[in-house]
């Protein structure tokens, strides 16, 4: 079943009851008692977002979260997400799965960067048809030319092309966290799937901080990272379709609604239609087979 987003940003009081979330908002300017009150089944929820400064949680809601393998993002006064929390325990053999990822070879990890690339540039490549119109050749070529271990960085070759292209109307754009608009809609995205893949690593037994490519000390989500390298396109095509219709970049309610559609997005993974949280956990599954052994062989979706 998939999991919902709720995304919380305004004033509320967020408590448990009978294994449900009761949501409690604030009574009206004037008006006596509690506000509007509704619940929500715990089971049935996979991330939370937090945007308010008047937002209180008890921490029996969130034990109980945590205890169904939920993420839950805080953001910050920009509204941009600023902390994540998640379980330090998703899985029934996750020492076993600890050992085996700590103990991955570099040549396995290398094979493995390597099919992440291939498939991350092919489905830039099927964002920039569905931009452009147009079959990006040069693309799958460089997808085809990714070595282990991408030693020739054919990823930053096809991302030089792709941010070049894929706002057509806005030929100047630079990709950059700290760069001009539409990047602020595609840090949103890129948080919310990083919180999605970090979900489904710990669900899968696996640690999110050990990479298979990035090593960043003061990073605690390497691997998620690594693994949410072939979704992002799917997030990059929502930004696309915001972009193309005009008006205001700002995060506005909106707008946040078009990015949350993020997890239920459809995408084809092993010839088959899947929300994009489900098919994140059939990838994370995959690595955990990598790493102990019984495959070497990612599975990732495919855009067309």
């Amino acid at each position: 079943m998939i999991k919902r987003t709720l995304y919380f940003g305004n004033p509320a009081y967020l408590s448990l009851k009978l294994q449900q979330m009761v949501i409690t908002s604030p009574s009206k300017e004037g008006e006596a008692g509690k506000g509007e009150v509704r619940t929500i089944p715990v089971e049935d929820i996979g991330v939370v977002i937090l945007d308010h400064k008047q937002i209180t949680i008890t921490q029996g809601l969130m034990e109980q979260l945590i205890d169904n393998n939920c993420a839950i993002i805080t953001c910050g006064s920009s509204h941009l997400p600023v902390g994540l929390m998640l379980p330090l325990y998703g899985n029934t053999v996750q020492n076993e799965r600890f050992r085996n990822q700590i103990d991955v070879s570099l040549p396995l990890k290398k094979q493995l960067w390597q099919q992440t690339i291939q498939y991350k540039i092919a489905n830039q490549a099927a964002v920039l048809k569905y931009v452009t119109g147009d079959v990006h050749k040069n693309m799958y070529v460089w997808a085809d030319c990714v070595r282990s271990g991408d030693v020739e960085n054919m990823e930053a070759r096809a991302a030089a092309y792709y941010w070049k292209n894929i706002f057509p109307d806005r030929p100047d754009f630079t990709r950059g966290r700290e760069e001009a608009e539409p990047n602020n809609l595609l840090n949103y995205g890129y948080a919310i799937l990083r919180a999605i893949v970090a979900r489904a690593l710990v669900a899968s037994g696996l640690l999110p901080t050990l990479g298979i490519h990035h090593h960043n000390r003061y990073n605690a989500y390497c691997l998620a990272d690594d693994i949410m390298e072939p979704y992002r396109p799917y997030v990059d095509k929502i930004v696309y379709d915001i972009v193309s219709e005009g008006g205001t970049f700002e995060l506005t309610k909106e707008i946040k609604v078009k990015l949350l559609s993020i997890p239920t997005t459809e995408v084809l993974i092993n010839g088959k239609r899947s929300p994009l949280m489900v098919a994140v956990s059939q990838t994370t599954a995959s690595l955990a087979k990598c790493f102990n052994g019984e495959s070497r062989k990612l599975t990732y979706p495919e855009m067309t």
